[in-house]
């Protein structure tokens, strides 16, 4: 699909413009589709991997099936395809055809779970096709995909949404309160630090992710999330970006190496051994698939060919003057965040640790010249994944809760402009030598 050249607004006037023009093509859902019509959503699904099938898919068909109909499944392995639509439980006919697919089952929209470096093509073809797409986040992986969506959005009126579920934790809600309450006063600086550990963290690498054209880097794939918390934690927008990254650990600092676990001569000595065939799931949805693309979801860390990061550090500038500092290390030996926002009239410490649930949080509030306390009058946990954001965001996209959305947590194509342009950024500048980037140089609207 050639990348669109129509560039016919200056890059000064992208972040001028970015705050009306983009959010006229808000969520999809804005006021809830499934929730203001009688008939169902038609949703059809490119990219039947763990998060299309275990987070878009079979949740979706047991908690949204009074609004949501799946009338066709995509994948590019027409034996992966196959495998989800039995473990969703559904009768959609399936497809490795995107716009065969498209074209036979008129969905409404497109959930977009695809490898991150394909997003944009899933995107603008649904879009050209008539139907809104959902995507996964990252929503892009560099400027030029960035541009062809953000095009597409503009010529076919159509909508887009990111399912950045990281606004949805309840921890992240209710700090999201205080800094409206203005708790701490004015946020002059924000320290976010992500610590991946030597099983989750070490998981990108045995996967696709591995290669920046793929995954655009951990600075977009999974940092978007974080930026896109930041944005919409401080409500402004990002203008410079300057970073460092290195590959410390994984990759071609291994001793030793091979192509993928199960027949490695090293299982004994590596720490890293991942024994897929123990899981029933990963392994009918990935190793029994092998023969059609040749993918290795058990693939070696240690693949001299890994051309992303372990290791980054990244300093952003908003347009309110708030400067954020991000770190990210993939080898830790424990999982977890720990963030602070430090404000005019005290600090808010938010840390969570335990992997993705947040088994063990705490979100302090610390007043200059008065006392510090632990935060604990949160909303009550949820079931699904990730500790209930999943839910929390399906909820918002198939039954248009919460609305009213005091808290803005709708993602749309400007909120997901701005997670994947941060990275993007950064990238660019580690590759320069820790240059400073603008963000309003890399996209035009």
């Amino acid at each position: 699909m050639p990348e669109s050249n129509d560039h016919s607004m200056t890059r000064r006037n992208f972040l001028a413009t970015s705050g009306t023009a983009l959010a006229a093509a808000a969520s999809p859902f804005a006021t809830g589709i499934a929730g203001a019509q009688s008939k169902k959503l038609k949703v059809a699904t490119v990219g039947t991997g763990s998060r299309g099938t275990l987070t878009w898919g079979i949740p979706v068909v047991k908690g949204y099936s009074d609004v949501v109909e799946f009338v066709g499944l995509c994948d590019i392995n027409s034996k992966r395809v196959k495998v989800a639509q039995g473990m969703m439980g559904i009768s959609a006919p399936t497809f490795t055809d995107f716009d065969e697919m498209v074209k036979k089952t008129r969905p409404d929209a497109v959930i977009i779970t695809t490898v991150d470096g394909t997003h944009w093509r899933y995107i603008v073809r649904a879009l050209e096709l008539g139907c809104d797409a959902i995507s996964e986040k990252p929503m892009c992986t560099n400027e030029e995909q960035c541009q062809a969506i953000l095009d597409a959005a503009k010529r076919t009126g159509r909508k887009v949404t990111v399912t950045f579920n990281a606004r949805h934790g309840r921890e992240d809600k209710r700090v999201k309160q205080l800094l409206m309450e203005k708790a701490v006063g004015d946020v002059v600086s924000v320290d976010f630090h992500e610590y991946l550990d030597t099983s989750h963290g070490a998981d990108y690498f045995r996967r696709w992710h591995y290669l920046k054209e793929n995954s655009g880097t951990l600075l977009v794939h999974k940092a978007s999330h974080h930026f896109d918390q930041a944005n919409w934690w401080l409500n402004s927008t990002p203008t410079e970006v300057s970073a460092y990254g290195e590959l410390k650990v994984y990759g071609r600092n291994g001793t030793f190496r091979s192509t993928h676990c199960r027949v490695c001569p090293f299982k004994q000595q590596c720490k890293f051994y991942w024994d897929i065939t123990k899981s029933e799931r990963m392994k009918e949805m990935y190793t029994d698939c092998e023969s059609e693309d040749g993918y290795l979801r058990d693939a070696c860390l240690f693949r001299e060919n890994c051309n992303i990061y372990d290791t980054m550090s990244v300093r952003v500038k908003y347009e309110n003057d708030v400067m954020l500092t991000y770190t990210a290390n993939t080898y830790q030996p424990f999982e977890g965040q720990a963030i602070a926002f430090n404000g005019t009239k005290g600090r808010l410490d938010a840390n969570h640790f335990g992997g993705g649930g947040y088994s063990q949080g705490e979100v302090r509030l610390t007043r200059a010249f008065g006392k510090s306390e632990v935060i604990r009058d949160f909303e009550e946990r949820r079931e699904g994944g990730h500790g209930g954001s999943d839910t929390s965001i399906q909820d918002l996209v198939f039954r248009g809760k919460p609305d009213p959305d005091p808290l803005g947590l709708r993602a749309d194509l400007r909120a997901g402009a701005f997670g994947s342009l941060i990275g993007i950024a950064a990238y660019h500048s580690i590759e320069r030598g820790g240059e400073t980037v603008k963000i309003s140089d890399l996209v035009k609207l």
